[in-house]
């Protein structure tokens, strides 16, 4: 119950002991305000006691003499300047009081017309005692709420008695609007760090107004004490002048707690909402607008003015800023002034007894973008706030805004909700190739799917590739497409038929040709070559007859066509119109063509590339495809997520096309002699093991990739969403040798003098390990490969025809490679560490030591040594590829250089990549782990094995890396047959054909004995999914009893 109030005089009397009396004192008066028994009672003492001071003659010094002080203040005049409406205004002294810098911000939001507060959700953060909050809800009359916070205690009690000062008029009866509504219907008070009221109770505002502190307390501790309503005066006002700091990058400008509000508000306000800030200008205009602009926000200044510097607010750790910093804070002197002055040289000038002033602006903010900013800070709220000062969306250009905001939305989406990555076939990922289709049918009404996709590194891989599957004895290739084709294609003069080649590369001969269609024509009809690669002149490139001419001469020349459509190619809600492209529209491609397209222009990342080819002929399709996991192992699933988020973007914005698509002709015209696959390809696709592919239907748990698919870890998430969230980053944050060399040293003994060796770098080791083996074809050598070598590169090493010599290796040593085995037969060789992994059983393993391993080898003068390696085994990237290679000697990296074409890593990889590597050599974040995952694997690798032997494998002991091998000695001999959708399949168990049997009995995929090299043996590896790694041990216990 509340205590009766007592005489004026008897209020005053207590309120003169003490500020904190005084506080007391109207605490108490605020409960009988909150009592709507005594409300009326306690409005009228107020009138009272604001009478009794005027009459006095103390208003102004009220403050020092009874700790409270009431004031009113003017909101506006009415027309004809007659009277004034005001607010009545209770102000103490450990609140932030009206001063000039609430008045300035009062007059910014003046500025908006008057719609933008009306029947808005409205906040203010750091509201001191309440005039603000109050003035908007009575100027603008919101139906909505208007929430006033603070993290002062005492503010908060003050701003409830100032609203119903001016909720109820002086004989204590409520003022009513002309919706018979009070303030008190519009106005709430809450204490709160910045807007963790509104954010903890879930309320969505429309507008964020903010007036709070942009000066760091020179005594950093004082700001660490617990925030209570009985803490000193001193403290409590400190808390209006001063804040702490924040762990942001603008920290160093003393806008730390603007930084906060300004990210706290993204997380509360509506998609369209508005935050109007108060800023003062002492750090600069220009790095107040970056603050916000950064973040995502557009920017609008409202108001800007001079105001003094309050003489109590000390601004010596500005001062410190700039002593450690070259940035110069601004200062004026007085308020004509308008050259600026530095902190140093104001604190000095103030001290002298001088008046400083600084600009005063008041900035109006709002989304770019919102839904996808949003879902940014999202992201970095979930465990990432460390990256967030890396994060930069500031653009000059919209265009550029309005693709990477999007992408970095999406990126932070699938870092947030996916805890690894997932298998993406080598063909490309199906949704991208979806989306590729999706777009060509809806923007240039080619009816394509996915089918008809197959996703490249880059346009010039697809070339090359493209010229290794069939190997002509004569290319004709458009002069602007052949920069990146190995040198040796381009200097060749074999041109003549009767010239026959002994391997794949060296038998190509390419002869460049201009754009120009009747000029390329001219050539191919004396020519008569069995590969022609063109793009299409500018001029020729709208309509379809140079295409349609092209078509025509090389079915009736027994000419391959291939035609690179990549600079007509637009992602663009309005794209261009091709010539090409129209003609697939109403014809289905004939069998002898295929086209390719180089995705290269995007607004952000001029190096960004991918590819795709389309192809209508299933066959030449499935080859074309196939190259890519023979020769590069597949494409980089970032630069896949960043054009499939691109061109999802533009299909959301596309409408349905009403119209029927237009029936496709078929024109089955008989074609001379087409050149086939070189016979080095026919055997490997073939005969080789290559990955399984998946039907509509059909779920498959993959045993059989070279991929981590274990939990992606938080400091990986971090380094790639950073690599993007970045602006301008530098070649030498990309540059990862050094790193490099650290690691190489720690994990394998071998030693790299970064100065004199190259480094080269790709996005999968396969792409590197491949063009060794051009080199080794082009010097005349033979590839010796240990005997259990990975398949995929023995494969890659057949299909480019290479002379391969096999080195035993025996059951008893794991199938491993000696020293002895070395010096029996290499003269020079590469080692290849690009599965050795994280060990995980070292008991019983010596672990790499090549140093001591080559000491009697390379003292031959013949002798040379390369490293190839990839980083997502040796540490735990979460499946991020980056193959690395290591020459030493100058004649290997004359001849390496010599075969251009290596998709090497994108410098956001490469970013990434050396983020990973520092951690390591910090040993920090990583370290812990690596270690995890050398238990994880451990454990797997016990279930594997015990699971394995109980159904009668036998199991080679592993040590480290992610894989198994075992031998299915029980099964071989053994009859099965399957019954599935009515169809039967039965066969005797044998080394050519136990994989195909799991994979039937189970949807298991491992590699068979066909691609480990060892008779009988199989492959399995360990780094799945949790629940996939479950099932797969189900379906190796399943596939026993069906043998039974």
């Amino acid at each position: 119950m509340a205590v009766a109030i007592g005489s004026v005089d008897e209020f005053l009397n207590k309120c003169s002991q003490s500020g904190d009396s005084a506080y007391s004192a109207l605490r108490s008066l605020l409960e009988r305000l909150e009592d709507p028994v005594t409300r009326t009672e306690a409005r009228v003492f107020f009138a009272r006691l604001q009478e009794k001071l005027d009459n006095d003659g103390i208003t102004q010094h009220c403050l020092d003499t009874y700790h409270f002080q009431i004031q009113d203040i003017y909101l506006e005049r009415s027309e004809g300047d007659q009277t004034r409406k005001k607010l009545t205004m209770m102000v103490i002294p450990s609140i932030f009081m009206p001063e000039d810098w609430s008045f300035t911000f009062f007059e910014g939001l003046n500025r908006h017309p008057d719609s933008i507060f009306k029947d808005k959700t409205v906040a203010e953060l750091g509201c001191g005692n309440g005039w603000i909050s109050i003035a908007i809800a009575e100027k603008w009359l919101s139906k909505k709420v208007v929430y006033g916070l603070d993290i002062n205690p005492r503010a908060v009690k003050i701003s409830w008695i100032n609203l119903y000062l001016n909720a109820f008029d002086e004989n204590g009866q409520p003022v009513y609007d002309y919706e018979n509504k009070t303030l008190l219907d519009r106005v709430e008070f809450y204490e709160s760090d910045l807007l963790s009221y509104c954010r903890d109770n879930h309320i969505e505002l429309e507008r964020i107004v903010g007036c709070i502190p942009q000066i760091l307390n020179p005594n950093p501790d004082a700001m660490s004490k617990i925030i209570t309503e009985n803490a000193s005066e001193e403290f409590l006002h400190s808390l209006s002048n001063y804040c702490a700091l924040q762990g942001f990058v603008e920290d160093q400008f003393g806008l730390g707690l603007i930084a906060r509000a300004v990210e706290e508000g993204i997380d509360v306000i509506k998609p369209m909402g508005i935050m109007i800030f108060n800023m003062g200008g002492r750090p600069g205009q220009g790095v107040c607008k970056h603050l916000f602009e950064r973040r995502g926000l557009r920017v609008n200044k409202l108001w800007q003015t001079k105001i003094l510097q309050a003489s109590d607010t000390d601004i010596s750790a500005l001062v410190q800023i700039e002593k450690n910093n070259p940035h110069r804070f601004e200062f004026f002197m007085g308020l004509v002034g308008d050259q600026p002055i530095c902190a140093r040289t104001a604190w000095a000038f103030g001290k002298a007894g001088g008046q400083i002033s600084h600009a005063l602006s008041v900035y109006s903010c709002q989304l770019r973008n919102p839904n996808q900013v949003k879902k940014i800070f999202e992201f970095l709220r979930n465990g990432f706030h460390d990256i967030s000062n890396s994060l930069d969306l500031s653009f000059k250009d919209d265009s550029v805004a309005d693709e990477k905001i999007p992408f970095l939305a999406y990126l932070a989406g699938v870092l947030n909700d996916s805890s690894r990555f997932p298998y993406e076939p080598p063909i490309g990922s199906k949704r991208f190739r979806e989306l590729i289709a999706g777009f060509m049918k809806a923007y240039h009404h080619v009816p394509l799917n996915a089918d008809n996709v197959a996703i490249f590194p880059s346009r010039d891989t697809a070339i090359e590739n493209a010229l290794l599957l069939f190997a002509p004895r004569l290319a004709i290739v458009d002069e602007h497409l052949t920069r990146h084709l190995p040198r040796q294609w381009l200097t060749s003069l074999k041109i003549e038929n009767n010239q026959t080649a002994t391997d794949v590369a060296a038998g190509i001969t390419v002869i460049e040709a201009p754009r120009q269609s009747d000029l390329m024509i001219e050539l191919i009809k004396k020519l008569r070559p069995q590969v022609v690669v063109t793009g299409i002149a500018p001029f020729e490139a709208i309509t379809s007859s140079a295409f349609e001419n092209l078509l025509r001469v090389t079915r009736e020349i027994g000419s391959r066509l291939f035609i690179d459509i990549s600079d007509q190619f637009e992602l663009s809600s309005l794209p261009s119109s091709i010539g090409v492209l129209k003609y697939l529209a109403r014809t289905q491609l004939p069998s002898h063509a295929a086209i390719i397209c180089g995705l290269l222009r995007n607004q952000v990342y001029t190096d960004l590339e991918v590819a795709f080819v389309i192809s209508e002929e299933q066959t030449i399709f499935d080859a074309l495809s196939r190259t890519v996991e023979l020769l590069q192992g597949s494409t980089a699933l970032i630069s896949q997520y960043y054009y499939g988020c691109l061109l999802h973007e533009l299909l959301s914005f596309q409408l349905p096309d009403r119209h029927p698509p237009a029936e496709r002709e078929v024109r089955d015209v008989k074609s001379s002699n087409m050149i086939g696959f070189s016979s080095s390809a026919i055997s490997v696709l073939s005969q080789s093991e290559l990955s399984v592919r998946e039907t509509e239907n059909s779920y498959l748990l993959h045993m059989d990739v070279d991929q981590i698919f274990l939990p992606t870890p938080t400091p990986v998430k971090a380094a790639i969403f950073e690599s993007f969230a970045r602006q301008n980053v530098t070649e030498s944050e990309c540059d990862v040798t050094s790193s490099l060399t650290k690691l190489i040293k720690n994990a394998y003994d071998f030693t790299v003098d970064e100065h004199t060796a190259e480094f080269i770098y790709s996005d999968f080791p396969l792409a590197l390990f491949n063009k060794l083996v051009l080199c080794c074809i082009e010097e005349g050598g033979s590839l010796c490969m240990p005997a259990g070598s990975n398949g995929c590169y023995l494969s890659a090493a057949k299909f480019l025809n290479a002379n391969i010599v096999s080195i035993p290796t025996n059951a008893e040593s794991g199938f491993k490679l000696t020293e002895k085995h070395l010096s029996l037969v290499l003269e020079s060789g590469y080692f290849d560490t690009s599965f050795s992994g994280v060990e995980f059983n070292s008991k019983g393993s010596d672990g790499w030591n090549l140093d001591a391993c080559l000491e009697g080898l390379t003292g031959k003068p013949s002798f040379s040594v390369c490293l190839l390696g990839g980083l997502f085994f040796k540490i735990p990237t979460g499946g991020l590829a980056y193959g690395f290679l290591v020459l030493k000697q100058r004649f290997l990296i004359d001849s390496f250089h010599s075969f251009l074409g290596l998709n090497r890593p994108h410098s956001t990889i490469r970013y990434t990549a050396k983020k990973l590597l520092e951690l390591g050599e910090e040993k920090l974040d990583l370290t812990g782990v690596a270690q995890e995952q050398g238990i994880l694997l451990a454990a797997r690798f016990k279930r594997l094995k015990e699971t394995l032997e109980n159904c009668g494998w036998e199991v080679i002991e592993a040590h480290g890396g992610v894989s198994v091998i075992a031998k299915p000695c029980t099964y071989f001999g053994k009859h099965i047959m399957l019954e599935k959708d009515g169809s039967a399949w039965e066969a005797k168990l044998d080394d050519t054909n136990i994989r195909e049997a799991i994979l039937r009995a189970t949807g298991l995929c491992i590699n068979g004995p066909s691609w480990t090299g060892l008779p009988g043996y199989c492959r399995f590896t360990l780094a799945l999914e949790d629940a996939d790694f479950d099932r797969a041990l189900d379906a190796i216990l399943t596939f026993k009893q069906l043998v039974k």
